[in-house]
């Protein structure tokens, strides 16, 4: 039996996303919809959407993050990603839950980010 603080070593701080599904590339890209107003890129490039999971009855849920907790739109920023989601063909429902675990840091951001907010 294992002591129950080595129970979660394994787990990752990111739970992996489900990329296999076929509603992932399309979840993605309406992610990619959605802009930090502070910010001129995507929030899926921005590396605040930490894992799209979907099941299989198609129900997603996202689990995301903010740039900052004390982030201007912390409050509207889900349901932004939630009429974002809904749309598309074949997706059921949407839940997006937020997370500060782990905290957001600027190697989340995809190249194509850091090259747009000249960090590279």
């Amino acid at each position: 039996m294992t002591h129950p603080s080595e129970q979660f070593e394994g787990t990752p701080l990111i739970a992996p996303s489900t990329i296999e599904h076929p509603l992932y590339e399309p979840v993605v890209d309406a992610c990619r919809t959605v802009y930090d107003p502070e910010i001129p890129v995507n929030i899926y490039d921005l590396g605040l959407i930490y894992t799209i999971d979907i099941a299989a009855d198609n129900a997603v849920k996202v689990i995301m993050t903010l740039t900052a907790p004390g982030c201007p739109v912390a409050g509207d920023m889900p349901g932004w990603i939630m009429e974002a989601i809904e749309p598309v063909a074949g997706v059921k429902e949407v839940d997006v839950e937020l997370t500060w675990e782990p905290p957001w840091g600027m190697e989340m951001m995809s190249d194509e980010a850091r090259l747009e907010l000249g960090f590279m």
